[in-house]
């Protein structure tokens, strides 16, 4: 289809510099040639912008800023492949959403070259020096969330880079310094602030107590700089440039990888326990994909996604396989209330929310128990597949009373034949991430979310020793580890502080196969924390269950439980519906629930159909 942003004319001097002083790129891609046009400035967005949903016939790109999406987009348009595609997509969103990820931070992707799947783990790893304390103030008790965050303690090394690097140099098509090509350029050149990233700016409360960030976020009279503002980040430009030239190195040893270290030991009230040697020592990691039967609308699909220490695919294919074994698919659709005040659109009814929120429950109290580092935490009965055989599942499904009293609370199950030793992790705040959905025209597919976890991270910005203005935000992941080390007890948790342990995570990149042709079917996922599994799980459940194309399964009202209330997207449900699951004894909490999905489908007639979310500033493109 036509490039729906308009592009302007810009100058290729970036692009010939790097051309002729890089020495990294992959053998296989000497011979490509990426020229890069910026285009147009992204749409203002904040609060519910409806979105039509694209059609395209050979490639396709989902991003959650459209300069993101185009910086993708004209990759593959210059013959490169899914990854090269998504390496200039996550160097654009780490200057335009700075917010949600970027080189400071961790990703997972998840990869399909139409015969195999392999998953790709960038995810942050504690550093050697921390230990399971690491959260205990001087009371001895866990620590407020934001107590932990803020400052250098929550920083764990990043893994974003080397884990793009491994992918490109597997699957890249491109030359890897032409692929930062479109950030540089857009960070010399500078950029439109957002309707949304000026409301983050506005709406937090400690980025502006880091110098760095105080001085490029914000104005001198202490407000953030204007939306439809030009924000430049010349240190940036910078960083990335030695990226492109000497590849992840760049980042994780010498002056780049100093930089990181001064600003994470030097906090002055908070410092982190970060050292040269964990980045020098840092490795992604290569790891077999979950991968699960799921039959819905009488056909048999296969869905892949990442396995521990991410709890995305394991919780999603929990709910849904649980679901299987209930009424649920008997649950049509009914009226519910749009994102535009005084429309109507279709939601799930109060009948099918019980099932569901009653599976998540179930699901969650799994995920606590059982969920971490597969190098450090042993899976029960001896494999995660444990946690998703069907007749486990089964019999999990018969705690649910369908039209009776909510459990309102859940415990762990117990799958395989080894019961754990571990005790359930206390809920923690989970945020942040950004999602990226691409098909490329060489049959490869990838589903890849990335996150610094918190909005603004650790809120500390180094300018990765360049000294100009800008730079770059760091993770505050390690936040993703449990607080408390063990239960009243003494019985430990899995997902407790160690040196050099992953912590637990949500993100569900997820891709989507035909069972018995082994065709592809969909790719997506979503930010939003621990709701990402509730996210994904719908948009999966829309397309395949109901029918749904991938924009109006986006377009369904946000639902879920944690493990406790029973939560609903506020404004999209009628008040019966809310009525109806109080009825069933549940405590119902309706909250704002900011997803950010992004999803691509294979149609009938050989194309691609991509959805992007309405409640932030995403679309899609491709040809």
């Amino acid at each position: 289809m036509k490039r729906l942003l308009t592009s302007v004319a810009a100058s290729a001097t970036v692009l010939a510099l790097l051309a002729a002083c890089s020495s990294f790129s992959s053998p296989s891609s000497q011979s490509k040639q990426f020229s890069y046009t910026v285009p147009a400035q992204p749409e203002a967005s904040s609060g519910y912008t409806p979105k039509p949903g694209w059609a395209t016939r050979q490639f396709a790109v989902a991003a959650a800023n459209p300069l993101a999406t185009d910086a993708g987009y004209q990759v593959l348009k210059a013959g490169g492949s899914a990854v090269d595609a998504a390496i200039a997509v996550q160097m654009v969103l780490a200057l335009v959403e700075p917010q949600s990820s970027g080189i400071g931070g961790g990703a997972f992707l998840l990869h399909s070259n139409g015969r195999t799947v392999e998953a790709f783990d960038g995810r942050e790893t504690a550093p050697a020096a921390a230990d399971e304390k690491l959260f205990i103030g001087a009371d001895g008790k866990p620590m407020t969330f934001y107590d932990a965050v803020v400052g250098g303690r929550s920083v764990g090394t990043p893994g974003t880079l080397p884990m793009l690097e491994m992918a490109h140099q597997q699957y890249g098509k491109l030359p890897w310094a032409q692929l930062f090509v479109p950030a540089i350029q857009l960070a010399e050149a500078g950029f439109k602030v957002s309707a949304r990233l000026n409301t983050l700016l506005k709406d937090d409360k400690y980025l502006k107590n880091d110098k760095v960030a105080a001085a490029y976020f914000y104005k001198p009279d202490g407000t953030p700089v204007d939306t439809g503002s030009t924000l430049r980040n010349p240190a940036l430009a910078d960083v990335l440039r030695q990226i492109a030239r000497q590849g992840a190195g760049a980042l994780m040893a010498g002056s780049g990888a100093q930089a990181i270290v001064s600003k994470v030991q030097s906090h002055p009230t908070n410092p982190g326990k970060l050292a040269l040697s964990d980045l020098a020592d840092y490795q992604a990691k290569k790891r077999d994909p979950i991968c699960l039967d799921y039959s819905a609308a009488g056909k048999a699909y296969r869905l892949c996604g990442m396995p521990p220490h991410s709890s995305g695919a394991i919780a999603v294919g929990q709910i849904l396989g649980i679901l299987s074994h209930t009424n649920a698919a008997n649950l049509p659709l009914v009226a519910g209330m749009g994102g535009v005040a005084g429309t109507m659109a279709p939601a799930p009814s109060a009948d099918w929310l019980h099932l569901y929120t009653e599976a998540s429950r179930l699901a969650f109290a799994d995920r606590s128990q059982y969920l971490g580092d597969p190098d450090f935490v042993q899976p029960p009965g001896g494999n995660w597949m444990s946690l998703l055989d069907p007749a486990y599942l089964r019999e999990r499904a018969k705690l649910i009373q369908p039209g009776g009293p909510s459990m309102k609370t859940a415990k762990p199950g117990v799958p395989g034949t080894v019961k754990t030793a571990y005790a359930p992790m206390p809920e923690q705040p989970e945020h942040g991430t950004s999602h990226i959905s691409i098909v490329d025209g060489y049959g490869n597919a990838i589903a890849m979310t990335t996150t610094i976890e918190d909005a603004f991270g650790a809120r500390l910005m180094t300018d990765g020793g360049t000294g100009k203005a800008g730079g770059f935000l760091l993770n505050n992941e390690l936040t993703d580890f449990s607080f408390a080390p063990t239960d009243a007890d003494g019985k430990l948790v899995a997902n407790r502080v160690q040196a050099g342990k992953r912590p637990r995570s949500s993100m569900a990149p997820t891709l989507v196969f035909d069972k018995n042709s082994g065709q592809f079917v969909m790719s997506g996922g979503s930010p939003g924390g621990a709701l990402i599994i509730h996210y994904t799980a719908k948009t999966l459940y829309g397309v395949l269950n109901w029918g749904l194309n991938a924009q109006q399964a986006i377009d369904l009202p946000n639902f879920g439980s944690l493990g406790g209330p029973s939560l609903l997207e506020e404004n999209r449900f009628p008040p019966a519906t809310v009525q109806a699951l109080r009825a069933h004894g549940a405590e119902v909490r309706e909250m704002t629930m900011t997803s950010g999905l992004q999803a691509i489908q294979k149609t009938p007639t050989s194309g691609f159909f991509g959805g992007a979310d309405p409640r932030r500033e995403g679309v899609v493109l491709g040809d």
